[in-house]
């Protein structure tokens, strides 16, 4: 790795830098609860149209409000459960969607202007430029991803796929994990100008790798209604797995497809995924990090919330805590992950 100039190393702010990305990170997770709740309040085809620009500014008069909600009116979802709804009831589903929308602009906002800024005054230390940039791509991505989950539900569907559904959580959860990352090997070259990226070891890959699934899984859950399914635990009814649930054909797509199969896998996977954070947490307390007794809660907290989402027929406010929860396991696994990185490499070296 090229060591950057003394010159250029007096102008690098690596943990501004870094405490900017951090804030960006919590925006992120701020978008995925409004997401959720979006999501959770059948809000996310209320707006049928994608305005990059313009769409910043909402409905301001009685014209513009009839408009979007005759543009509502014309789509399946209205025809199929909405049929006599009011502007009122209208404007209430509205408001999260639009919610949603603003926060993700506020956010490019937030990456993109800093970013520019930094670059400009040369804050940003050498070899980290090109991942910056690639995250904002991503999230210049992400905003493209949106639009096409919500064109799956404005014709024939009378909701958004739920694999364009996952595509979408699982873009902007990679992004909240290639912000926090980036941020901590920030930290590290603040605390130790010669400091490498840490490194992403086998436990580290192979416990994200357990979340990544559960995660999929949540959001097929999400976009197949599958939490209403059953609302018993620990068994779905009388059984472990129900008897008689028609399958679909061929049998592989039952795992993607069916809501009471989707159920199943995310209820059981979620121990695995417990296990592989716990092996994780473990190794990164021994490398001095107290990561993992973040890890170790909130998965445990996560478990919880999930029994406590079926159990109340996916009350929303316990599933969007669920869903908030998720988040912020995810980064303290990057914390941790990247802990046991970093001791990886100092004994490497």
């Amino acid at each position: 790795m090229l060591q950057p100039s003394a010159a250029f190393l007096s102008r690098a702010r690596p943990r501004t830098v870094a405490r900017w990305l951090f804030a960006v990170a919590a925006l992120i997770v701020a978008m995925v609860v409004v997401g959720g709740i979006t999501r959770l309040t059948e809000s996310g085809l209320s707006i049928t149209q994608w305005k990059p620009i313009s769409g910043i500014i909402p409905p301001l008069n009685e014209a513009q409000w009839q408009a979007e909600f005759a543009n509502y009116r014309r789509i399946p979802e209205y025809a199929a459960f909405n049929q006599g709804m009011t502007l009122a009831g209208f404007k209430s589903i509205f408001f999260w969607e639009y919610a949603h929308r603003l926060l993700g602009r506020v956010i490019g906002a937030a990456f993109a202007l800093p970013l520019l800024w930094f670059a400009i005054r040369r804050r940003i230390p050498a070899g980290y430029g090109w991942r910056l940039v690639a995250l904002l791509a991503l999230g210049g991505l992400q905003g493209a991803i949106g639009w096409w989950m919500v064109a799956s539900g404005l014709s024939v569907r009378t909701d958004v796929s739920h694999v364009r559904l996952a595509v979408h959580l699982l873009t902007a959860l990679t992004i909240l994990a290639g912000i926090v990352w980036t941020a901590l090997d920030l930290i590290a070259l603040h605390r130790d100008p010669l400091a490498f990226p840490a490194r992403m070891t086998r436990v580290a890959v192979v416990a994200l790798a357990l979340l990544f699934v559960q995660l999929v899984y949540g959001a097929f859950t999400a976009g197949l209604d599958a939490g209403y399914a059953f609302a018993s635990w620990p068994l779905m009814g009388d059984a472990i797995f129900p008897a008689g649930v028609p399958m679909v054909d061929p049998g592989w797509a039952n795992a993607v497809d069916n809501p009471v199969v989707v159920q199943f896998i995310h209820r059981w996977w979620a121990f695995a995924a417990a296990a592989g954070l716990t092996w994780l947490a473990a190794r990164a307390t021994r490398s001095g990090s107290k990561a993992g007794f973040w890890v170790v809660g909130l998965v445990t907290l996560q478990i919880i919330l999930g029994i406590a989402t079926l159990m109340s027929g996916v009350q929303i406010d316990i599933a969007v805590a669920h869903q908030a929860n998720a988040a912020l396991l995810l980064i303290a696994t990057v914390f941790a992950a990247h802990a046991t990185g970093r001791a990886d490499e100092r004994s490497v070296r």
